[in-house]
């Protein structure tokens, strides 16, 4: 009834995982606003554009609900950009602030399943915005 030693003869080394730290997420420095997002000089964007906040929430409201992207937008936006929101590629400068913020900030998606910004004020009106690429 003697205590048995298993693994006394095979001594393995301690793998230390702890000290391998990721430090992606926690080194958002805010002191370029680009929190983790590689820096890009132009965002293929798509937005949803309406002249009233009603409008643009019932829009942002049917995304959330899983409608894509596209769809909503030939339905909801009120810009040349019918082709389901798309702008293109557009380029830092071309745009007006708050939307170029709220592009540049938003991590890339597709339009069935995108990430949105939430309502973005311009003197155009209230935008959805979504990324689709950056360059």
């Amino acid at each position: 009834m003697g205590k048995k030693q298993s693994g006394s003869a095979e001594k393995k080394p301690v793998e230390k995982k702890g000290n391998t730290k990721n430090t992606d997420k926690s080194d958002q420095s805010e002191g370029k606003g680009k929190g983790g997002l590689k820096a890009a000089t132009a965002v293929n964007v798509r937005h949803i554009l309406c002249e009233k906040h009603s409008k643009a929430t019932e829009a942002l409201q049917k995304i959330q609900e899983g409608q894509r992207f596209d769809k909503v937008a030939q339905e909801y936006s009120e810009d040349k950009a019918k082709a389901g929101g798309s702008l293109g590629w557009m380029v830092r400068g071309s745009m007006v602030g708050a939307f170029q913020d709220a592009a540049f900030a938003l991590t890339p998606s597709t339009v069935d399943k995108p990430i949105l910004s939430p309502l973005v004020k311009t003197n155009f009106g209230y935008h959805v915005i979504m990324v689709e690429g950056r360059r």
